[in-house]
């Protein structure tokens, strides 16, 4: 049996390396373009820029330095001059993929950073990875500017992977319908009918406005808005004002809401205020043919019956009063079941024929009963 020689020794002590095998290694020498790694093998393994980065401009010194240890895969046992040629860029994209794999068939929840919005929909970074989320699964709604989500960070699920196609799909807006339909669960647990709670204003319409409560929509509808009444809402709210609410009704999923909190109903000390023979003073809100509505503060109107107007014969109550006239007029009647009042003008300039000018008890009945259904048909 024939001796080694010292070089075949020397060979041997060295560990053995094929194409493809991920090593790692200690730096022993980098600079901008380079960096020279010992992997225990009889020749020193090197990464270039491009094997270690994607941006081709980055310096090397600035991300490792000698004593740093760095994993690399095998590209070529040798590079032509001796070396190894290897890639750190690949270890990390096969760590990548592995990561996006997991995620894919765990269902998992993950957070990317948005590098930008694409044609139909975003561009994700997800540790190295890209992934496109399509417009229609950025929301749970329809976003007309994407831009917006540009450098955020953003919870998806893949739901989607082809690596042979470098395919990742991702879905937001699933995550979104989850969440939402969670905290509306815990809102309708919570909430009991006489709640008074904050909401956020979230849209206005004619016949009223919609509020977030923090996991589902409440409907403070025009009527509920006050105990005075609200001409439009649009004048009343703006979107995005904090709203004290009271939970009204809860059918189903549906909320309704109030502003008609019991502690300001005027209509509590309005015996005291409205007896009988009190002198008081208004403003016209609204005339009809029978009369006109006197507001004597918000969330009480009374009657003006148009026989007691003036002392003098008037056929319309427009033709003597208009809206927003101030008058001062003394209470004929108050019924506090029915929350109505009757005023006269005619009392305070001509008590002594009070009695002939009041109005006969039915013709103020029926004065009521006409305006209010005219109000129902308008609603």
């Amino acid at each position: 049996m024939s001796e080694m020689s010292f070089e075949d020794m020397l060979n041997e002590s060295f560990k053995t390396i094929r194409t493809g095998e991920v090593v790692t290694g200690k730096v022993i020498d980098v600079k901008p373009d380079v960096i020279v790694l010992n992997i225990g093998y009889k020749s020193d393994g090197v990464i270039t820029r491009a094997d270690y980065s994607a941006d081709s401009s980055l310096d090397l010194t600035t991300v490792v330095k000698v004593g740093d240890e760095v994993e690399a895969k095998v590209r070529k046992v040798n590079d032509g001059e001796g070396l190894v040629a290897l890639s750190h860029r690949d270890v990390i994209a096969e760590k990548s993929q592995q990561r996006v794999r997991d995620a894919f068939e765990n269902e998992e929840v993950v957070t990317g950073t948005v590098e930008k919005a694409v044609n139909g929909g975003l561009s994700v970074d997800f540790e190295g990875c890209r992934v496109f989320i399509p417009a229609s699964l950025v929301s749970d709604m329809y976003e007309r500017d994407l831009t917006k989500y540009a450098g955020q960070e953003i919870q998806f699920v893949i739901t989607e992977y082809n690596p042979q196609k470098r395919r990742v799909i991702g879905d937001r807006k699933r995550l979104i319908i989850q969440q939402k339909a969670e905290a509306k669960q815990a809102l309708m647990e919570r909430i009991h009918v006489g709640d008074v709670i904050e909401g956020t204003v979230k849209n206005i319409t004619d016949f009223g406005a919609f509020i977030d409560l923090g996991g589902a929509d409440g409907l403070l509808h025009i009527s509920e808005m006050g105990w005075g009444r609200t001409e439009n809402p649009k004048k009343v709210y703006k979107s995005g004002e904090q709203l004290k609410v009271m939970i009204k009704d809860i059918s189903d999923d549906r909320i309704a809401l109030t502003r008609k909190f019991p502690e300001e109903n005027p209509w509590v000390l309005a015996a005291t205020k409205y007896a009988v023979g009190n002198v008081v003073k208004g403003k016209v809100a609204r005339l009809a043919d029978f009369g006109a509505f006197i507001n004597l503060e918000p969330g009480i109107d009374a009657l003006l019956h148009v026989s007691q107007i003036s002392n003098e014969r008037v056929e319309k109550p427009g033709d003597v009063l208009k809206v927003g006239d101030e008058i001062e007029a003394k209470v004929t009647d108050f019924n506090p079941d029915e929350k109505k009042i009757s005023l006269s003008i005619k009392a305070l300039t001509a008590p002594a024929r009070k009695e002939k000018a009041e109005p006969k008890e039915e013709d103020v009945v029926d004065a009521y009963t006409d305006v209010e259904t005219a109000e129902d048909e308008e609603a």
